[in-house]
């Protein structure tokens, strides 16, 4: 990932709600690593719904669903463990 690609995904996860905020600052400190293809499309993909939708998720109100990319489920799992 360029630096510019880094600084441009620390910008998408400026959120409005300070507990996406927290998780997902939490997740790229210890998990920026795995990012990459399939995963780095899923972390996009979540960073792209709206706020609730995603606190929702991370927060375990709300399940994917069960057809769900396997990616999609492997980021929200890390996310929901920082």
């Amino acid at each position: 990932m360029t630096p510019v690609e880094l600084n441009r995904l620390r910008w998408n996860c400026r959120r409005g709600l300070l507990e996406n905020d927290i998780v997902l600052e939490r997740f790229l400190e210890h998990h920026l690593d795995v990012l990459d293809g399939r995963r780095l499309e899923a972390f996009n993909w979540l960073l792209a719904m709206d706020d609730n939708s995603l606190w929702d998720i991370l927060s375990g109100r709300e399940d994917l669903a069960v057809d769900t990319d396997p990616a999609i489920t492997e980021v929200v799992t890390l996310l929901r463990n920082c």
